[in-house]
């Protein structure tokens, strides 16, 4: 068991000071009045903006959805917690005074980002439905008294916020969710619980990854499980509320991540301090907005990583008809009378063409009228549910599907 996050939490504590007075001196600098020497403090500014912001967030970012458009008016838009565990919230973004709308659940991954990189999904879904949220907390602030947190208990999770939804709701899962979302629907589907979901909707997520596997599933396969659990699990540093808790450290995440296309995110720094020292205020804006969000990292419990790499993505128990929830099968064929859709990407690098498509495979209980499949072109992973084309392509299909569900 590696020590690396302890350290790399008191190299962060005790490089702090740096950051905070790289801030300040970056706020005085910004009232000073600008004149001759502008490129002079265009270039002490855009340098104190990379040293400020040359460490990770731990905290969740705000989800800023203050109003969505509904039709021809603007409704205000209010966070409240319908219901919540130690590990996590069901966040209701409720429209003050809108019209009845379906119920959609929409299954955020926990994979190294808080669940509000969803964000513009969830802005895009408010217009045509009421939409409730998965968000996750951070585990370096759960006692490990609360107990752990694994594959089995997130679909228990799912489960348990659908049935505070009630019946004839929705789900959606993007990305790595997919396998407990399906999981969810079959077990709920198998019990006739009054919540089952009235559709599912599986983006982009690894449901077989036998079928065209990524670089991203060649490494979950390059090692023994072992070798995951000796090498990538830490203990929660003793600063934390989580102390000891044992997890995949966020950082450790987002470092393989940006080392995936890592030229790119040296040109976007570079491009910052560019655009930073030329006053161009409103370009780099659209930068710092963007790694805000990237550098929030959320770490992972151990034992969800740890079974999530063993049992999705090394052993393929799900599309091998042998993935077991508390003891007994899931079984995706007991899936009746509800709406069955998937949706991929043509350049998706992370979730190939076929993996996600492979649910509707082992879903015989669904109507083949009650199923979509959409692969969208010219879109990678991300493209699948944010983007331009998420919003004006994808959406439009979903929206469609759930409204002939509901």
């Amino acid at each position: 068991m590696s020590m690396l996050y302890q350290a790399y939490q008191n190299h962060m504590d005790l490089t702090a000071p740096w950051r905070t007075g790289a801030a300040a001196a970056l706020r005085y600098l910004n009232l000073v009045p600008r004149g001759a020497s502008d490129r002079t403090f265009g270039r002490l500014a855009a340098a104190l903006e990379l040293i400020s912001r040359s460490s990770l967030s731990y905290a969740r970012p705000d989800y800023g959805i203050g109003s969505v458009t509904v039709g021809n008016r603007e409704l205000e838009v209010t966070e409240e917690v319908a219901y919540a565990t130690p590990f996590g919230s069901l966040l209701h973004f409720r429209k003050v005074d809108g019209p009845e709308q379906p119920r959609l659940l929409l299954v955020a991954p926990m994979s190294g980002h808080f669940a509000t990189l969803l964000r513009g999904t969830v802005k895009t879904l408010l217009q045509d439905h009421d939409v409730y949220i998965t968000d996750w907390h951070n585990p370096r602030d759960i006692p490990r008294s609360k107990g752990r947190f694994g594959l089995e208990d997130y679909t228990d999770h799912l489960i348990d916020f659908l049935g505070q939804l009630g019946p004839r709701a929705h789900m959606v899962a993007i990305c790595q969710p997919s396998v407990s979302a399906l999981a969810a629907a079959a077990i709920m589907s198998e019990d006739n619980h009054p919540a089952r979901p009235a559709s599912l909707t599986l983006m982009a997520g690894p449901i077989d990854t036998r079928i065209q596997p990524t670089k991203v599933n060649e490494f979950a396969k390059s090692k023994p499980i072992k070798w995951f659990e000796d090498n990538l699990i830490n203990y929660v540093p003793m600063q934390c509320k989580g102390a000891l808790r044992q997890v995949y450290p966020g950082f450790v995440q987002l470092t393989a991540f940006v080392s995936m296309n890592l030229e790119r995110h040296i040109k976007q720094h570079i491009d910052l301090a560019d655009h930073l020292a030329k006053g161009e205020t409103a370009k780099a804006e659209v930068i710092k907005t963007f790694y805000d969000e990237y550098f929030a990292v959320m770490d992972l419990p151990a034992e969800f990583y740890i079974e999530t790499v063993r049992d999705v993505f090394q052993e393929h128990l799900l599309p091998q008809g042998m993935l077991m929830h508390r003891g007994r099968p899931v079984n995706p064929a007991a899936i009746r009378r509800m709406g069955l859709m998937t949706v991929e990407g043509e350049k998706d690098d992370i979730c190939s063409i076929g993996q996600t498509l492979a649910a509707q495979d082992l879903c015989t209980g669904v109507r083949t009228y009650r199923k979509v499949h959409h692969m969208q072109a010219g879109v990678g992973h991300y493209g699948v549910f944010s983007g331009k084309r998420w919003s004006n392509e994808i959406y439009p299909l979903l929206r469609d599907f759930v409204h002939v569900n509901s």
